[in-house]
């Protein structure tokens, strides 16, 4: 029982420290590892896994609105970076810089993309001529570096993983409604395809992404009562097009400038699924992402058990995502492990099982144990799996709203943020003054203007002058 208990005590509880709960589930469950590059990680099997399963469900969703995929060179000439000055100053800090082609020194430095609105604009420039070119709908998906001072893994590193769409139109109109469509792409899949609730909004301007007009958001809630931006959809309007000169003829055979979107979600995501499903003995996976949702465990390694055992997965295999564990450790090893690395289900096969013709099916969730016979066991965990899917969302979304407090004046919001960890409701004034005193106060930024305007109070939570807006609060990742 020694070697059965060591996989979950080497994990530390959520309650003892959240940070580092965090930091022995990736590794334990073995979602990536450390690279000899101070800052980049390696995407170990399950880590790239889920990953691949993130990226074709959110890829399907983009193209039954019409998006199309393409690829764009890694660098940047600086020459092109710097034709958009507001975009360039927010980049600047995080930005790597290659100066040397071999052993010669490059005329011009080329950063590596931290993004590539630039890149996509200067392409733009050139391809978009006329109204019949409109609208693009371009994404690709890639990796970007950007120099973090201080990173975590999958939440920031110096490369990570992502998708970036970046869309041109005709008119201001048509690009707003592109930006709130991908914008609700993103929050459903969340909510459908990962099982966690979110909060939609817009952010303000001190945190809308650089060079935008507007920035939409949705906002998750860990289980440490942090934020986490899980995803973002931005316009720019004619701010870029105009920098980069990319007009088309209009039906009057009139010059005009496009109008411009740009949305993307990232690898921090498997991040966010980690910190609001896992629980102490590991990953908690929702089994639509899950890259196994069943592991077939056969409690000895005889013959007949191991036969049947592969007839099993056969037969599951139909329905879903399943995997047989034929190695030869103990059955509380192999239990420890799937739990581990949050496989939604488990179905254990011993030799009284297979008398008596049946199996038991074990919930990763609730670890609730279901007798059930081998002809129905696919249908039974194709059952299963869909009401873990909606009990892991129905968990989350219980614990989000749970976690969301309101105060009315300053020493409430203050007292709040240490005291009740999540979301606080608050009303603002708009300007940034408040808004950067209560960060240099408290830790606490704004994560968001939500849609659903609720004002509960007059005046702004900080300086107690007119508010304008109800703004999320929250400590954040």
């Amino acid at each position: 029982m020694a070697k059965e208990k060591k996989l979950v005590e080497a994990i530390t509880s959520m309650e003892e420290d959240f940070a580092k709960w965090y930091t022995d589930v990736v590794k334990k469950a073995e979602l990536m590892e450390y690279s000899s590059a101070k800052g980049f990680m390696i995407f170990k099997p399950l880590g790239f896994a889920i990953w691949e399963n993130i990226k074709d469900r959110l890829d399907k969703r983009f193209k039954k609105t019409g998006v199309e995929n393409v690829y764009m060179p890694l660098i940047i000439p600086e020459s092109l970076l710097q034709k958009e000055k507001d975009h360039v100053e927010g980049f600047a800090p995080e930005v790597a810089w290659i100066t040397h082609g071999g052993e010669e020194p490059l005329e011009e430095r080329f950063c590596v993309r931290p993004t590539s609105e630039t890149v996509f604009c200067d392409f733009y420039s050139n391809d978009i001529q006329s109204y019949r070119d409109l609208p693009r709908l371009y994404n690709q998906w890639c990796s970007v570096v950007r120099w973090e001072k201080t990173t975590r893994p999958f939440l920031r590193s110096r490369e990570f993983l992502w998708q970036e769409g970046h869309t041109a139109h005709a008119t201001a109109k048509e690009a707003i409604e592109r930006t709130e469509l991908m914008h609700e792409v993103y929050a459903e899949f969340l909510e459908e395809d990962l099982a966690i609730p979110v909060i939609r909004g817009m952010k303000t301007e001190k945190e809308r992404f650089a060079g935008a007009e507007s920035t939409y958001t949705i906002e998750a809630l860990m289980k440490d009562g942090k934020a986490l931006q899980s995803a973002t959809s931005h316009y720019f309007g004619d701010g870029f097009a105009r920098a980069y000169d990319i007009k088309y003829t209009d039906k009057n055979n009139e010059l005009q400038y496009v109008h411009q979107t740009s949305w993307g979600l990232s690898t921090r995501t498997i991040g966010a699924l980690i910190m609001v499903h896992g629980d102490d003995s590991g990953l908690v996976l929702p089994p639509k992402i899950a890259p196994t949702q069943v592991m077939v465990i056969p409690i000895r390694n005889d013959d007949n058990i191991l036969e049947a055992a592969k007839a099993l997965a056969d037969s599951m295999g139909e329905t879903c995502r399943v995997k047989t564990d034929l190695s030869d450790k103990r059955p509380g090893w192999k239990y420890s492990e799937q739990e581990m690395r949050g496989i939604p289900l488990r179905a254990e096969l011993g030799p009284r099982d297979l008398e008596e013709g049946k199996c038991v099916l074990v919930r990763r969730d609730t670890r609730e144990k279901i007798p059930v016979s081998l002809d129905e066991a696919p249908a039974k965990a194709a059952e299963l799996l869909e009401d873990i899917q909606k009990s892991l969302y129905d968990k989350a979304k219980a614990y989000l709203d749970a976690h969301i407090s309101e105060a009315k004046d300053y020493d409430t919001f203050c007292a709040n943020v240490e005291e009740k960890p999540g979301f606080i409701k608050a009303m603002w004034c708009g300007n940034q003054e408040c808004e950067d005193k209560i960060k240099e106060d408290t830790t606490a930024t704004s994560r968001c203007i939500p849609f659903g305007q609720e004002p509960i109070s007059d005046v702004c939570v900080c300086c107690g002058k007119p508010a304008k807006k109800l703004v999320y609060w929250g400590k954040a990742y």
